[in-house]
């Protein structure tokens, strides 16, 4: 899954800071820029492994324009970061549905152009339709 962050940039005398704005209380920092984006993935990864194992959900993602219009966030560098917090949810498991052709087309053609697939767009779709 891609999780948006917030970097709050770092001084001579302190780290990068870095927030998650959809996962409340998921944060890190890092020494460097590079650093910092490393451990907000690993943070990611503990957040989600948790509220899943606890049987909660991961949030609902607001977009980056939302996000940037926190003044709270203001100054500071945005990043999306890819997680493979997917396996938290279990074993995946095949399926065979119908769906008109040109509706698959336009399925395809949205997932291709935003980096996704066909799988992981519908699996989107459906929790996003459940919340």
């Amino acid at each position: 899954m891609k999780f948006i962050i917030a970097i709050e940039p770092g001084t001579e005398t302190t780290s990068f800071g870095v927030e998650v704005p959809d996962l409340p209380g998921c944060f890190s920092a890092g020494d460097t820029l590079d650093k910092a984006v490393d451990n907000a993935r690993e943070a990611i990864d503990l957040w989600c492994e948790t509220v899943i194992e606890d049987g909660g959900d991961v949030p609902t993602a607001k977009t980056l324009t939302e996000h940037q219009a926190d003044p709270d966030f203001s100054g500071w560098i945005w990043a999306v970061v890819e997680v493979p917090v997917e396996r938290y949810f279990g074993p995946s498991e095949k399926l065979n549905i119908t769906l008109p052709r040109l509706l698959l087309a336009k399925i395809d053609d949205y997932a291709r152009s935003h980096g996704e697939s066909r799988s992981g767009f519908l699996a989107e779709a459906a929790r996003l339709a459940m919340r």
